[in-house]
């Protein structure tokens, strides 16, 4: 009897070590020895004039990959004027659905690797899994172009027909930041972090869709530029990380909204702070700036 105690014990820990949800970041060592798992799906979300066609796609991607335009798909949307705003929950469920990805389904997001802004696509995807309640949920650091860096990893062709999965969301309204609640943080409370560009951040210039320039009083600046190693062509690491936010004089685990023009950006600081330095009281604003600037009554300072 204390036998088979101890190998039903010993399955269980196997079971729970197999279905155990991977780290935020994965690299293609890691992804390239599970291809095979069944319960796992590699989401290509590569966009752009050459990279997001179906025709490059179709062309080279990870084996097994699913493709899911990060710019078209439907991952984010116009509401009232404001541009990248998260979809109603029902249509990105269906989304993730008709990508073949369950509620029990290990996701690795992978984006091209070649920029901070192209991390930012794999971070706001990231974060739209996780609003929705899904932990399962990694992105493939250093991305296609890491996947590639190693000539002796697989690569497949043609077009993808998933199979439908069903897909249920949690909401979890504490990582979305709405515009009432960085009001409420002009009265103190919440750090504001602005994640745009300096230039952006001082007044000097503006996102195209932003009816002002500058930010939200208050705010300091973490620019996305800092997310991203070109010499490795991965995501920061948590050392230079811990650093920007103390640089900053901001407690890695202070209440923060993260900000940029249209939840872009923004995406690559929530994903710092909240994933890799572990800070749960991070949220993200995905109105940002093009939401804040066109209403008058709001106000806007230069940043310094």
């Amino acid at each position: 009897m204390k036998r088979n105690v101890v190998w039903a014990v010993a399955a269980l820990l196997v079971f729970s070590a197999a279905k155990a949800v991977a780290a935020p970041l994965v690299d293609a060592d890691w992804l390239a020895g599970r291809l095979n798992n069944s319960d796992l799906v590699v989401l290509d979300i590569r966009y752009g004039a050459d990279a997001g066609s179906p025709d490059a796609f179709e062309a080279g991607h990870i084996p097994g990959a699913v493709h899911a335009d990060y710019a078209t798909a439907g991952w984010r949307m116009n509401k009232e004027g404001v541009p990248g705003m998260l979809p109603p929950v029902a249509d990105l469920e269906k989304l993730i659905g008709g990508l073949g990805i369950g509620n029990g389904t290990q996701v690795v997001v992978v984006p091209r690797g070649v920029s901070a802004s192209d991390y930012g696509s794999a971070t706001r995807v990231y974060w739209t899994f996780k609003v929705l309640g899904h932990d399962a949920v990694s992105i493939l650091d250093g991305g296609y172009k890491g996947w590639l860096a190693d000539a002796s990893r697989p690569v497949e062709t043609g077009a993808v027909t998933p199979e439908p999965a069903a897909f249920k969301a949690d909401f979890r309204r504490d990582l979305l930041a709405t515009g009432d609640d960085v009001k409420a943080a002009l009265d103190g409370g919440a750090t504001l972090i602005d994640n745009r560009p300096a230039e952006q951040y001082q007044g000097k210039a503006k996102h195209p869709k932003a009816a002002r320039a500058g930010t939200i009083p208050g705010a300091v600046n973490i620019p996305q530029g800092q997310f991203f190693d070109a010499e490795t062509g991965r995501f920061a690491g948590v050392d230079k990380l811990a650093q920007l936010w103390e640089g900053q004089n901001v407690a890695k685990d202070a209440d923060q909204i993260e900000f940029c023009n249209t939840g872009h950006w923004a995406s690559l600081g929530w994903f710092a702070s909240h994933e890799l330095l572990g800070n749960s009281k991070a949220r993200m604003y995905d109105g940002s700036m093009t939401e804040w600037a066109a209403d008058d009554s709001l106000p806007i300072v230069n940043g310094q």
